[in-house]
């Protein structure tokens, strides 16, 4: 049935809208009026908190978003970074959560779909793509179900167009039982003298619809992404929106060959709220105001209301400003793709934002406004209690190599193969690492040396214990994880997930984590240019775990020095750097504590980032120098994960590690104190260059011992018993594969 335009405002509309009394009465102060049923799904699209950040805008402007690198930070569809030579890297990193758990095919799909859009919409072709996945319990009866759909979803799309995906994250956690991540990340390169932006230019010049019809799906979609779920949630399917990655590659040449030709004076993706963001964002941004006719837009469903064509949230849809003597070039290159083009509406000088319908004004609206004086809240917040230290002597034992299979075995920290052989890897043919490495790597298209490496990491519960230094680790692991690479990292993006920011001890995590993270991107150099927010995450009054994803890009200068994980040769010393006297000692938080002894006690691990940074530029100059043959920053499970990790990832070659004499070795093994690499060189251990090496350490004031050396077909950790590299990889490798089965 058509939705009339003269559909009565009631209080309980309102609330369905996602808008509150006050929130309302805002709405009646700018407007002067009662506003019409479209207009009030126009206020609801725009200010929710999806896409009006009214939650966050306070705090997300304390973090850093420049550098010298830096040439467009947050505010457009993507961030853009300068990596020399006329070239670019363009980013971003967003969510698609509840529609994910929804409908999983889609959701994840469509959040592809949205991303790789929101970087061609720069003008750069997409290069690579990463998602960063969190699912509930597996023992949980929706689990393997959102796995397998997810998985199949994100592949699906992401294949079919053409990007390689080159790493991600999957983890598990019965916080996240009903309300999973799907966070997806995109990049692209282009020129930087050709960048493309949303801001609109010029009087009277034609807006054009550029892509796919619009239809009913997703109605609604960016209202629904910033509410609770509650036991209803099945009945939110339809604003799930529906993917076409093959509409979606026509769109990608089709954008890019329109840029070419200079037709292009603004342009901006439909991607949340449709047709009424994209439209009032490109004219909001250039001091316009913007007419459109529906009756224009290219539809694939009959009667559509303009309530539904303005929040319709079909996919592979842009909106541009034209240049007008451009018109027919412009019409003809989307024709000659397949792909509709239609010039819905024009550009105004005052400030208004008017939608016409068969012949009637639905919405006449301030276009700031919308924007602009969308509502934003100091939200009170408590401080997170703090866990209590854990005591000198709190050392759980358990059997050190019986301790490392079960973790290796489980489902924290098992091979996650399963889900990236779903994913094509080396589409496009300049893939240099596939996942399951420290970051992904691909080559610069077009130069001879040049690389750059992505990685995406967070770790929640460290969040959860302490927002403040969870933050700012999710920053330092990701910026080691592009060290380990040899990889100079240049800037992040960042996707905040949280619950409910009404709960004041819910925002008093997004308020630590941001700290945490703008202290660690300030420190290391390493500013944010783009995100996301993603709140509201939970169920029922369950919230997920914080889980601030941080995704970085670094830049390779010459990647045949580029370094991999695994173990490369037999008889190599084995060096840690950057550790603490005792090679290590925290376990609070630890992936020991929790899989070994079902503990989830202690602090996190604390980052010292003048430490962090040392350490890390040292590694990279190690790495530069040629000497290193594999390099892997330890995190989870602490040295004996990351060693065994090397081990699995080479050909079978094993090691051999004495281990500290009198000393405890569970925190030696499993302790996950934050600032430490593993790397073998090919150098000798008694020679002149290592005592160069040793001498700049120390002047450094970085602990790096030679701990162990690289051979034979099984690990060895101290007095624990030998286990061969076939045994590290059965028990690594089996546990997805086990646990998908069952869902057959």
């Amino acid at each position: 049935m058509t939705i009339s335009n003269s559909v009565p405002i009631t209080p309980q509309l309102i609330a369905a809208h996602g808008l509150k009394p006050d929130e309302y009465q805002r709405i009646l102060d700018l407007v002067g009026r009662e506003p019409s049923f479209t207009e009030l799904g126009i206020f609801s699209a725009m200010w929710n908190e999806h896409c009006s950040y009214k939650s966050s805008k306070k705090w997300l402007r304390t973090l850093p978003t420049t550098g010298p690198q830096v040439i467009q930070g947050p505010g457009e569809n993507a961030g853009v970074v300068d990596i020399g030579d006329g070239d670019c890297v363009v980013f971003k990193m967003e969510s698609h959560n509840h529609p994910s758990f929804i409908e999983p095919y889609q959701g994840a799909a469509t959040g592809v779909g949205g991303i790789l859009r929101d970087v061609f919409t720069m003008g750069a072709r997409p290069i690579a793509a990463m998602n960063a996945l969190r699912f509930g319990a597996p023992d949980h009866p929706k689990t393997r179900h959102l796995v397998a759909g997810v998985v199949s979803g994100v592949g699906g799309y992401g294949n079919s167009f053409g990007v390689p995906t080159v790493g991600g994250e999957v983890n598990f956690d019965a916080r996240y039982n009903g309300n999973i991540l799907v966070n997806a990340f995109a990049a692209g390169l282009a020129k930087t003298n050709a960048i493309f932006l949303s801001e609109a230019k010029g009087v009277g010049l034609p807006v054009v619809y550029l892509g796919a019809k619009t239809g009913r799906d997703g109605v609604g979609g960016a209202t629904m992404a910033s509410a609770e779920f509650d036991d209803r949630i099945d009945e939110k399917r339809p604003t799930v929106q529906v993917g076409d990655p093959f509409t979606e590659k026509c769109l990608l040449e089709a954008c890019l060959e329109l840029m070419a030709s200079g037709a292009v004076i603004a342009i901006q993706d439909m991607g949340a709220a449709g047709l009424t963001c994209s439209a009032v964002e490109m004219g909001a941004k250039g001091d316009l105001g913007i007419e459109l006719d529906l009756d224009k837009v290219p539809v694939r469903e009959e009667r559509m209301s303009a309530y539904e064509m303005m929040l319709s949230e079909s996919q592979e849809r842009m909106l541009m400003v034209l240049r007008p003597e451009k018109e027919k070039e412009a019409e003809a290159i989307f024709h000659k793709w397949g792909l509709d083009f239609a010039i819905v509406g024009k550009t105004t000088d005052d400030l208004r934002f008017r939608v016409l319908h068969q012949g009637e004004q639905v919405a006449d609206l301030p276009i700031k406004d919308l924007g602009d004086k969308a509502p934003e809240y100091d939200r009170p917040w408590i401080e997170p209690k703090k866990p209590a230290p854990l005591a000198a002597n709190d050392v759980p034992q358990a059997d050190v190599a019986d301790a490392l299979l079960k973790l290796l075995g489980g489902p924290d920290l098992s091979s996650r193969r399963w889900v990236w052989e779903q994913y094509d890897t080396l589409i496009q043919g300049n893939s240099l690492q596939l996942p399951g490495g420290d970051a992904g790597v691909v080559r610069v298209e077009g130069h001879a040396t040049k690389a750059l490496a992505f990685s995406s990491d967070v770790t929640p519960r460290y969040c959860e214990a302490d927002p403040y230094e969870g933050g700012k680790q999710a920053v330092a692991e990701c910026w080691r994880n592009l060290t380990a690479t040899g990889a100079l990292p240049l800037a992040a993006t960042d996707n905040l997930n949280f619950g409910n920011p009404e709960r004041p001890e819910i925002m008093g995590q997004l308020v630590g984590a941001v700290k945490g993270i703008g202290d660690a991107c300030r420190a290391l150099g390493f500013p944010i240019v783009s995100g996301n927010v993603s709140l509201y995450n939970e169920t029922n009054g369950q919230g997920i775990l914080p889980t601030p994803t941080i995704g970085g890009v670094g830049l390779i200068a010459d990647w045949s020095k580029m370094v991999r994980t695994g173990f490369a040769a037999e008889g190599q010393m084995i060096l840690l750097v950057g550790a603490p006297a005792s090679w290590g000692t925290h376990l609070g938080q630890s992936v020991y504590f929790r899989d070994i002894h079902g503990r989830t006690d202690g602090p996190p691990p604390p980052v010292d980032l003048a430490h962090e940074k040392r350490v890390g530029d040292h590694v990279r100059s190690l790495i530069a120098s040629g000497i290193v043959t594999a390099a892997h920053d330890v995190s989870d499970g602490g040295i004996a994960v990351a060693l065994a990790e090397m081990a699995m990832a080479s050909s079978g070659i094993g090691a051999t590690l004495p281990g500290l004499v009198g000393t405890d070795p569970i925190p030696v093994w499993f302790g996950e104190d934050q600032g430490r690499y593993l790397l073998t060189l090919s150098i000798d251990p008694h020679g002149e260059e290592w005592d160069a090496i040793r001498k700049q350490q120390g002047e450094l004031g970085i602990f790096a011992p030679w701990i162990g050396s690289t051979g034979g077909d099984a690990l060895k950790l101290g007095d624990a018993r030998a286990i061969p590299v076939s045994e590290l990889k059965a028990a690594h490798e089996g546990w997805f594969p086990r646990f998908m089965d069952q869902a057959s």
